[in-house]
């Protein structure tokens, strides 16, 4: 989804190379992004174009409510239908695809909310235990500029791999979230 830029902006001379710039999200797209089904129907519209029936059926929800997130998130531009086709009983169906990378988009952790982490609670509890590959669980003493500092260098990592994708369409999908929170003391 993208960091703050007051946490991404910050460098230092001796640093790696800083992820790449991401423009400021509108109160459209925000107001888009802010229900984790959204989220999820993005994510899946991003692997392949899907009918709103497809989504319904891979998420576990009727159409109606797949439905009115769809066009949600067609009104903020960040869905689009793609060429109507002919589907496999033979009737035309309207697919829908995304239309931005939303990675690319700047929110504002306090727009941003839990939302991303409902989202990704959904896509692991569908994947299960077994698609977990990897993960790091840690305690670090942190000031303001070295949460920035941290948050900087992962996001330029992970940026590299975002901006190279194209080139390992062949090689199975993962999703990942990267998440610094204070602890209550």
């Amino acid at each position: 989804m993208g960091y703050p830029a007051a946490m991404r902006d910050q460098h230092t001379e001796e640093s790696a190379p800083g992820p790449r710039e991401r423009r400021a999200v509108t109160a459209e797209e925000a107001k888009a992004l802010g229900h984790p089904l959204r989220q999820r129907i993005l994510r899946l519209c991003r692997q392949r174009e899907l009918t709103n029936k497809q989504l319904a059926d891979r998420l576990g929800r009727d159409p109606g409510t797949v439905l009115y997130h769809v066009r949600q998130l067609v009104e903020a531009g960040l869905l689009a239908q793609a060429e109507v086709r002919t589907g496999d009983s033979g009737a035309l169906e309207k697919p829908y695809r995304s239309t931005t990378h939303t990675w690319w988009l700047s929110i504002p952790v306090a727009e941003a909310g839990s939302t991303p982490l409902e989202a990704f609670q959904e896509e692991f509890a569908e994947a299960g235990p077994d698609s977990l590959r990897t993960f790091a669980r840690f305690m670090l003493h942190l000031s303001a500029e070295d949460v920035a500092e941290l948050d900087r260098r992962i996001c330029a990592v992970i940026d590299e791999y975002v901006e190279t994708d194209d080139r390992r369409l062949d090689q199975p999908v993962h999703g990942g979230i990267v998440v610094l929170h204070r602890l209550a003391e």
